[in-house]
């Protein structure tokens, strides 16, 4: 038998991706209203600032004097406190909904339950923790920056077939290492310039920069191009490089100085210590609550060992080159796996 609750909670979960790159650092969220067993309105937070999907959901339905019999249903508990815009929890006491029916409570201490009880001291019908599992997936980037206050970080890279994930240029002519040094397709660049608008940063090492260097853009797809970050202790890269380069905010983590220089934000770090633990919690305070790291292979290795990972991606291509430079050893749980241009991809989760 279906469950009339987690069949509207799917559709609230599938309004509330729409906001995939543009709500962060607030959660994605959906919002749905059920009246005599039919959807009379829909909505999702659609931008970070603006209008929560509560309030979308209300302003889709033609007459509002319905809703004192109608069902709410929403992904994440609806606020309480005053923000960039008003608590959600009054708007629904406002219309006097019948029930509200929630995916998961939030886990921001400044609602944390207190949207729960406002509206049950209201009158109001609570039913809670319908797909609470999906709901928790959906905004896992929102919850590690709430209950662990750093960013979530997701490693990115591409492997051969005999382990690497890039040639050695030292050993090879300027010729040889660009012909080996692609190591996926143009497919699999469309699909990771798709991530890169729905994350808010990407991050580089040194090498990395010298070697590649990457713009570090979302061209091959519309949307938002993410932040960049660049661990560059020594401050020894050339400002013409490609990553300086365009509109996109540009964050240098080094240990010489602090400031910002046009697009160009410089963090000052030790290094010493729990330098790395410190540094994504200077990254947060910028608002960035999701990072991809793509190389280079000594920081992935790194964060793998100090166990600062959330999720990895893995390509892994049917291509040989001759010696180059070992991809990392990689845990977790194997989430998913799926096929693109000739290779496989693996979605590992640190759980």
């Amino acid at each position: 038998m279906t469950n009339t609750h987690e069949v509207y909670m799917r559709r609230c979960l599938e309004l509330a991706r729409l906001g995939a790159g543009t709500v962060s650092p607030n959660p994605m969220v959906g919002a749905v209203i059920v009246y005599n067993g039919r959807i009379i309105g829909e909505g999702w937070h659609q931008q970070y600032g603006q209008a929560h999907a509560e309030v979308h959901a209300v302003n889709s339905v033609k007459d509002t004097s319905v809703l004192t019999d109608a069902d709410l249903y929403v992904s994440l508990e609806p606020c309480s406190h005053t923000g960039k815009t008003p608590p959600c929890a009054n708007l629904i006491i406002q219309h006097k909904f019948k029930r509200v029916i929630i995916g998961m409570s939030d886990p921001n201490p400044l609602v944390a339950g207190k949207g729960i009880a406002l509206l049950k001291e209201a009158g109001i019908e609570v039913v809670t923790d319908i797909l609470k599992d999906e709901c928790w997936d959906l905004n896992r980037r929102f919850i590690k920056q709430m209950l662990h206050k750093r960013p979530y970080i997701i490693l990115k890279w591409a492997q051969t077939r005999n382990g690497f994930i890039a040639p050695l240029a030292a050993k090879m002519s300027p010729q040889q290492f660009e012909e080996e040094r692609h190591i996926t397709g143009f497919m699999v660049q469309r699909l990771v310039h798709k991530w890169r608008t729905q994350e808010d940063a990407i991050m580089v090492a040194t090498n990395t920069v010298i070697t590649d260097n990457p713009a570090l853009d979302a061209r091959a797809w519309k949307g938002r191009a993410p932040k960049r970050i660049v661990l560059d202790r020594t401050l020894k890269l050339n400002q013409q490089l490609k990553v300086f380069k365009g509109p996109q905010q540009t964050f240098v983590i080094n240990e010489i100085k602090e400031g910002i220089e046009e697009n160009i934000t410089y963090i000052k770090s030790d290094f010493n210590g729990n330098w790395i633990d410190e540094m994504f919690k200077k990254l947060l305070e910028f608002n960035i609550q999701s990072i991809v790291v793509e190389g280079g292979s000594v920081w992935l290795h790194s964060l793998l060992e100090q166990n600062y990972w959330d999720e990895a991606i893995v390509f892994y291509s049917p291509k040989h080159i001759s010696e180059g430079v070992p991809a990392p050893a990689i845990g977790g749980k194997l989430a998913s796996q799926f096929e693109l241009d000739n290779m496989q991809a693996s979605q590992y989760l640190n759980i």
